[in-house]
């Protein structure tokens, strides 16, 4: 039988992980760990929320802009371009933060890393 954590996605994930202070929908399916990513909408200005797998390099949170395998980026990831000021929630603590992409030797690097955490990105 699945948990609860294991059958959340999107909305409803963003909703019991917000609830719960992450107890719910931190820890998610394989042993990855999720935070939620608040960005402005690029159009909207309105506040958007995803829940994303996370990899740590130091005390930073990395996250990749995958949508699943898609040949498109995500539209989070538009809104950080736009606006890298993000909220970022990891279990109960919230905060601000500025996002960045990440290039070269870096980008390999925390690629590995991102991917240590979940190995489907490959």
């Amino acid at each position: 039988m699945a948990s609860e954590t294991e059958n959340l996605f999107g909305e409803q994930h963003v909703r019991r992980y917000r609830e719960t202070g992450g107890a719910v929908g931190h820890d998610w399916r394989e042993g990855s760990t999720v935070l939620l990513l608040t960005t402005k909408g690029r159009r909207s200005g309105a506040p958007r929320t995803t829940p994303l797998i996370y990899a740590r390099d130091g005390d930073r949170y990395v996250i990749v802009a995958s949508k699943g395998g898609a040949p498109d980026d995500p539209g989070w990831y538009h809104n950080l371009q736009r606006d890298p000021a993000v909220e970022v929630q990891v279990r109960g603590d919230v905060f601000s933060a500025q996002a960045r992409t990440a290039s070269g030797e870096e980008r390999d690097r925390l690629w590995r890393s991102a991917n240590a955490v979940w190995p489907h990105y490959e």
